[in-house]
């Protein structure tokens, strides 16, 4: 696999820090990753509206989290970041899921964040205080019931990778199994949307 090379930046109160550069002067909350791997850095316009809505979700701080396709764990790890209690980050793929235990490893987050590689049924059932899925809505709108499922009530969803044309199919379908939209942003090619599951 080829290394992905990229310098630091910001996203909302965040820094993407690749491993091994150090921090740059003017540093928001550092989120390191490793330079090999395709999984995702935080440049792509769902991820960067996933770290920007992650500070503004209510119940964060001590929170139970799933981070359904987890790539490199950067959300997982922002989740962690942010005051998670725990965090599990679960994918499908092997190479993906090295990547984001060596990245939990790199950012010191391993006691908070557990690496699971395999599908979605291969975890407990237990609900969770905030599910997280930027994923895409062909994955998003099977597994609804599964995911809203796993999410207690008064809990969170926070669904990206979302193609314009499937927006309406995505609201539909998780509204329909009783969330209500929180937050949403439309952004060039994708949406994002943060949902609630009521009390």
């Amino acid at each position: 696999m080829s290394a992905r090379i990229f310098s630091p930046f910001a996203v909302g109160p965040f820094t993407v820090i690749p491993a091994g550069d150090p921090h740059p002067q003017a540093c928001g909350i550092p989120l390191v990753l490793g330079k090999k791997g395709a999984f995702g850095s935080g440049e792509h316009e769902t991820t960067a509206s996933c770290l920007e809505f992650m500070p503004r979700i209510p119940g964060i701080k001590g929170c139970r989290a799933l981070d359904l396709g987890t790539g490199t764990g950067i959300l997982a790890i922002t989740a962690a970041r942010l005051g998670a209690a725990s965090v599990v980050a679960l994918d499908l793929e092997w190479p993906a899921a090295r990547s984001c235990a060596e990245n939990v490893y790199l950012n010191s987050m391993g006691e908070r964040v557990f690496t699971v590689c395999g599908e979605l049924s291969t975890i407990a059932s237990r609900p969770f205080d905030l599910v997280m899925a930027n994923i895409y809505a062909d994955i998003l709108l099977p597994l609804a019931d599964r995911l809203v499922g796993l999410t207690r009530s008064g809990g969170y969803l926070l669904l990206s990778g979302i193609p314009l044309q499937d927006k309406f199919d995505i609201h539909r379908r998780y509204t329909s199994l009783g969330c209500t939209v929180a937050d949403s942003r439309i952004m060039e090619e994708y949406v994002t949307y943060l949902m609630h599951k009521p009390d």
